[in-house]
């Protein structure tokens, strides 16, 4: 197919997975739709749960499988989150406005996903594995964490994230906190009880003014954020117990246990950490790659937000048509000219390695 015919193609495909809903932990029927659209191009498909792949039948069928090439996995999301208020489209209804293609999932990351399926048919036959993974926004264990076992040995890895086709060559980590914070009941007319709020307070408070010392140019500093506070039952009762939730986002410098380990040893809540596995990722700018997207004048950046790439324990980076910056938005959209110019960028930047 010519570059066009594959930004129909891609075009096509996206249209029927926003019409498909497929919002976290409920992928099925988009993962159907994308198993038979790979089926129908001669691909062979492999599922486990919502998750659908395709690498080579066979790996000795591949140019080159003798001459130590990379294994390169081509990854992006099926699921979406759930559409806000304020859409002036129907999320579920692909609508094609001018340049821009409406609808929920589009940008984030339905345009990174059928562009690198179209890039991987591009390619083939060749050592490079596709992969639509789900739960990516809830970062569920069912997810690509599942899959990843069932592949062969990955080298590198490209995520389709919305970047604005800009190689985003650093990652923040993710670590949940749920803290708990002390009193003793009493009756609020006397001066009598424990107040947990105030508890929570003081931790809270030290939590907007402490920073880590060690950042980076590319991720910047460690950012601990309090986004959930809940505590009381009722007016006239002092609150035996505060309960509030800490968003933190890791850069490099700092593993999430040794965060966890620091706060609470300054804290007084008690705390539980939700998960330690959500880690920062970098890779190497002398990588081939990395150095391929300098060499065509992209810019590599560190990027705030998470995706799969946290789970991959290889190198990688994020690549993907779209901004970020529209992501989990009302009235979501994917430029076609977007999809059009990764599909080429993509294709040339790995027939270059």
């Amino acid at each position: 197919m010519t570059y066009k015919e594959q930004t129909n193609e891609a075009v096509e495909l996206l249209k029927r997975l926003i019409a498909t809903p497929s919002v976290s932990r409920d992928e099925k029927a988009a993962a159907d739709v994308l198993e038979a659209y790979m089926r129908e191009k001669g691909l062979n498909p492999q599922r486990h749960g919502n998750n659908v792949w395709s690498q080579p039948m066979r790996w000795t069928d591949c140019p080159h499988a003798g001459e130590a090439k990379p294994t390169i996995l081509l990854n992006a999301h099926l699921d979406t989150v759930k559409p806000v208020a304020g859409w002036q489209h129907d999320p579920f209804t692909p609508t094609l406005e001018g340049d821009k293609l409406y609808g929920l999932g589009s940008n984030d990351c339905g345009g990174g996903l059928v562009s690198l399926l179209m890039t991987y048919i591009e390619l083939q036959p060749t050592n490079i594995i596709f992969l639509a993974s789900c739960e990516e926004e809830v970062s569920g264990k069912n997810g690509i964490e599942s899959v990843l076992p069932l592949l062969p040995k990955i080298d590198f890895a490209i995520v389709g994230e919305p970047t604005g086709m800009q190689p985003a060559i650093a990652e923040k980590g993710l670590m949940v906190i749920d803290a708990v914070a002390h009193g003793k009941a009493g009756h609020a007319a006397r001066n009598e009880g424990d107040n947990a709020i105030y508890h929570a307070m003081k931790d809270i408070q030290w939590l907007s003014e402490w920073q880590f010392p060690k950042q980076t140019e590319l991720l910047g500093p460690v950012k601990q954020t309090v986004t959930i506070i809940n505590a009381g039952t009722q007016h006239n009762v002092i609150p035996d117990q505060c309960t509030f939730t800490i968003d933190v986002r890791s850069n490099e410098c700092y593993t999430n246990e040794e965060i966890f380990a620091f706060f609470q040893e300054h804290l007084t809540s008690e705390l539980e950490a939700r998960s330690f596995r959500l880690s920062s990722s970098k890779i190497d700018v002398e990588h081939p790659f990395v150095q391929a997207c300098i060499k065509e004048g992209l810019k590599p950046f560190g990027s705030p937000t998470l995706s799969d790439q946290a789970l991959m324990r290889f190198p990688s980076l994020k690549l993907g048509p779209g901004e970020s910056s529209r992501s989990h938005t009302a009235d979501e959209y994917i430029k076609i000219s977007e999809i059009d110019d990764a599909i080429s960028l993509y294709v040339k930047l790995l027939s270059s390695l």
